[in-house]
């Protein structure tokens, strides 16, 4: 900073000025305006206004060396118009993000990947700036390098560079993968003595199906071609490792290559995998019985073999856990025992495979059960009622399944109107496995245990919604095979580093309440040296700037202060 003097015919005015860099051109800025010299010899008579004037900016200057950043003054005028096509307001939300890709190294893994395809473009760039964008306003590639011009730093590549890019990550997908997880362990310890494995599909908005999108069972019920993923999330919710593949291939074919990857790549051999009964066919649960690698799956007791049926839903030999008495669970007191969970335990012979079934029962889960049937109970009446034409469209868990259709007279003879009914003898059916909960594994372990680690599955599930809705990974605007692949492996580092960033936050806060605040901090750039903060202080964004070790809520930012804290993000 220095002092500037400005001189008229009947005055002096002083000003303290610096000069500033941006976009690699300088230009000076005023800090203050310190008076006219008349003001301050009223207000300094007894001192050498010029000495006074240069003293205070040595102050400033000693100050600003020691780290203490001078008061900002700035004006604005009522009768100017704002600059034309100048934006002035920023989103620094990102700055949390990119402190973990950074952490991740994914700065150094670009340059690696860069070395070997010999490209000029700056893959870090645009690789951060596909995640950023995919968290914070997810959609197009055209929209993410649109969105990148409101970042406080620049973006340093065009719009053909993304596509560009798309390719290289295709071909590096599975590195990428193992390299993140062999940095995350930098970042914090990861839970990889359990894995939790799944999979979903994403659609396209498309009505031929060709060599990759394929027809086939949508999770969301939607008549167009889709692809599937597969995805294993370690202990504590992090992503580990997923694959894309056809939309009508098995399921249950997609876990043991994409295990078996883990199990080389990121050199891991003794952990336990949690999957629902969907995924969990015989010969998968038999690749899970080797070495030090369990099991833990969901088992529907509707499908167990009569005997094994009739012993599940027998009332009494129930137990509690930590405890060796024996419960009838149609004699218990329904309000002492309502958050309890009792159980029973035996080892089956299925299909060659020693497995341990357990079967569990709880009050809670009961009537969570019936509160659901009876709303759909409900619907389906309404609709009975009504005479509805949607009637014939049911599904597993559609409440039309309860609506009965009779298209006969007594006589058998074809009737000439059909009518409806509720099918009583199937809510009955069903009422009869209300609260009861099955689980085969092929561990030894306490049953607490093993209870606790089934119970988590619901994070894996979580995982694909944050993909399907607040990333909005679906539908998919990319044609070529190869680009589709690149699109969810940069969908999934930005789980990954989401994931991350809730796990900083110790989990406190929903992903919508996270992701909202984000892209709600925004600074808006003042025409002197700085960033004033547009956004609401509050506990999460406190937290934030705890957990990351820098701040943002200042009242004011100077330009030098923003570029700490953005090199403090890389390092």
């Amino acid at each position: 900073m220095r002092l500037k003097v400005s001189k008229s015919k009947n005055s002096a005015s002083f000003y303290v000025i610096k000069t500033v860099y941006e976009n690699k051109k300088e230009r000076t800025v005023t800090v203050e305006k310190l008076g006219t010299e008349a003001q301050l010899k009223e207000k300094y008579p007894d001192r050498d206004i010029y000495q006074w004037a240069k003293d205070y900016v040595a102050k400033l200057n000693r100050l600003e060396k020691e780290g203490i950043e001078p008061d900002v003054i700035a004006k604005f005028s009522p009768s100017k118009q704002i600059p034309s096509n100048v934006n002035v307001t920023f989103n620094g939300g990102y700055l949390f993000l990119q402190a973990i890709f950074y952490g991740l190294k994914l700065d150094v893994l670009c340059k690696e990947i860069s070395k070997k395809y010999k490209f000029s473009f700056d893959l870090t760039s645009v690789l951060s700036r596909l995640i950023y964008a995919r968290i914070l306003d997810p959609g197009s590639k055209k929209s993410c390098y649109e969105f990148s011009d409101f970042f406080i730093e620049d973006r340093n590549f065009s719009l053909h560079h993304i596509y560009r890019a798309l390719d290289v990550l295709f071909n590096e997908s599975d590195f990428i993968q193992s390299f993140i997880y062999d940095n995350s362990l930098l970042l914090s310890k990861r839970n990889s003595s359990v894995l939790f494995y799944d999979c979903t599909n994403f659609f396209f908005e498309i009505e031929k199906e060709d060599d990759f999108r394929k027809y086939g069972f949508s999770k969301e019920h939607r008549p167009n071609p889709i692809v599937q993923m597969g995805l294993f999330m370690d202990g504590d919710g992090v992503p580990l490792a997923f694959s894309i593949n056809p939309g009508n291939t098995n399921e249950q074919l997609t876990l043991k290559p994409l295990e078996k990857r883990i199990i080389s790549d990121f050199s891991l051999s003794d952990f336990i995998v949690c999957t629902d009964a969907g995924l969990s066919s015989i010969a998968n649960r038999k690749f899970n019985s080797f070495s030090n690698r369990f099991f833990v799956t969901t088992q529907s007791i509707k499908k167990l073999k009569g005997f094994l049926k009739d012993w599940a839903l027998t009332v009494d030999n129930w137990k509690l856990v930590g405890s060796d008495k024996f419960f009838n669970i149609n004699e218990i007191d329904e309000n002492v025992f309502y958050d309890r969970t009792f159980y029973k335990e035996r080892w089956i012979n299925e299909n060659g495979l020693e497995q341990r079934l357990i079967v569990t029962y709880s009050i809670k889960y009961r009537n969570y059960q019936r509160d659901v049937r009876n709303q759909q109970i409900s619907r389906a009446v309404k609709v009975v009622d009504s005479n509805s034409k949607s009637i014939d469209k049911k599904g597993l868990n559609d409440y039309r399944r309860f609506i009965e259709r009779t298209a006969s007279t007594d006589c058998g003879e074809i009737a000439e109107h059909t009518t409806f009914s509720i099918d009583k003898e199937k809510i009955l059916k069903e009422e009869m496995y209300d609260g009861f909960y099955g689980v085969c594994t092929n561990l030894d372990s306490d049953i607490k245990d093993i209870i606790e680690i089934n119970s988590r599955r619901w994070e894996i599930e979580e995982s694909f919604r944050i993909m399907k809705s607040e990333f909005k990974t679906r539908p998919v605007f990319l044609s070529i095979p190869e680009r589709i692949q690149a699109h969810f492996t940069t969908c999934f580092v930005s789980l990954v580093i989401y994931r991350i960033l809730e796990k900083k936050l110790n989990k406190k806060y929903t992903c919508n309440e996270i992701i909202d605040k984000l892209k709600k901090m925004n600074f808006y750039k003042t025409k002197v040296d700085g960033y004033i903060p547009g956004y609401v202080r509050d506990n999460l964004t406190d937290d934030l700037h705890e957990a990351f070790g820098f701040r943002t809520d200042m009242e004011i930012l100077t330009t030098k202060m923003m570029k700490k804290i953005i090199k403090k993000t890389k390092s």
